[in-house]
């Protein structure tokens, strides 16, 4: 486990996230998912630390209002959100992290558009602290 660092394109949302070097993603074919293009990497609170830029994010809340998708209001990017199936962690965009750090990167689908079947419980389990 090593700490990554990434943010958002402006650069004032910035953040840090443990995690391995051999990264282990989803990519999620939701409405949300597809049209911006992200891959989950799932971590415990514990994992992730805001560094800059609360006071610049905003919240999206749609259907079931339980994620809680935050966007950089300067330019528009989802680094990080809460999400729906993991309400205790945060996913975090494997796309907004930093070159140099990640030594490679494993995606798997997930269907997103039959959420409910995916999580019958309602949510998924989180990777170890």
């Amino acid at each position: 486990m090593i700490t990554h660092s990434g943010g958002c394109h402006c650069g004032r949302v910035r953040f840090e996230v443990v995690a391995p070097t051999r990264l282990q993603v989803t990519d999620c074919d939701c409405s949300i998912c597809t049209k911006s293009g992200y891959l989950h990497l799932v971590v415990p609170k514990s994992r992730f630390k805001l560094l800059l830029g609360s006071e610049v994010l905003t919240t999206y809340q749609f259907n079931t209002q339980t994620a809680k998708h935050l966007f950089c209001s300067v330019c528009g990017i989802k680094a990080f959100y809460v999400p729906r199936s993991h309400p205790d962690g945060y996913s975090v965009n494997a796309r907004c992290l930093n070159d140099g750090t990640v030594e490679s990167l494993a995606i798997e689908p997930f269907n997103g558009r039959e959420w409910e079947s995916q999580y019958p419980q309602g949510r998924g389990t989180l990777p170890d602290e």
